[in-house]
């Protein structure tokens, strides 16, 4: 077996490349572990289960996304330019991974709660409590904007829900249709749920 301090990262890796080609269902314990080169045995060391693999691998990367997220939605840029930035970038990364692999991945959580979440209940309120903390800062930001009176939005929660499940809706269209082009709307969609009322906003450094 391989070392311990490297053999749970690669099995994680591989579970999370396999995860995002294929999807959970179709994969295999003996797959991932071939694929990770690391013998069946540590995958029972580190993983009691394929389930709790990957939760796991959506732990490791609502980590990484949320990251990138808080980079964005708490900077110092006022928060309709914090926005615009969060669709952009999210359009780039589609468009990085087409450009990449040929096909766009879409988002791991929206993939696998369609996938999964009437089948799983760990898994099911796992995605829930990712969701659930993208929407908070996504109205974090919304709430700024209503007192700088920027957005026309009353209720900013259910905002905050509109333009969480907008950019999730639009990812899967690119997905759907393998083009990541289709998110070019996503800005000028998030304008509109959110009643903006300054629709001309620069783009974000």
């Amino acid at each position: 077996m391989g070392r311990k301090s490297d053999a749970r990262e690669k099995i994680l890796g591989a579970a999370h490349s396999l995860i995002e080609l294929r999807g959970y269902s179709a994969l295999g314990v003996a797959e991932i572990c071939e694929t990770a080169g690391v013998p069946k045995g540590s995958f029972y060391y580190f993983f009691e289960s394929k389930e709790a693999l990957a939760l796991a691998v959506i732990d490791e990367q609502w980590a990484l996304q949320r990251s990138d997220w808080a980079r964005i939605l708490e900077s110092d840029a006022q928060p309709l330019q914090r926005m615009r930035q969060l669709c952009e970038e999210t359009e780039a990364e589609q468009l990085a991974g087409q450009q990449s692999c040929g096909t766009v991945s879409g988002c791991m959580f929206g993939n696998l709660t369609l996938e999964m979440s009437n089948r799983t209940e760990a898994v099911r309120r796992r995605l829930q409590q990712i969701f659930d903390d993208q929407v908070a800062m996504v109205e974090a930001v919304i709430t700024e904007a209503h007192e700088r009176g920027e957005v026309t939005v009353s209720d900013t929660r259910e905002a905050a829900r509109s333009v969480a499940a907008q950019l999730e809706g639009q990812v899967l269209f690119a997905k759907l249709y393998n083009n990541a082009s289709q998110l070019g709307a996503l800005w000028t969609n998030c304008l509109a749920l959110l009643g903006a009322r300054s629709p001309h906003m620069p783009a974000a450094a």
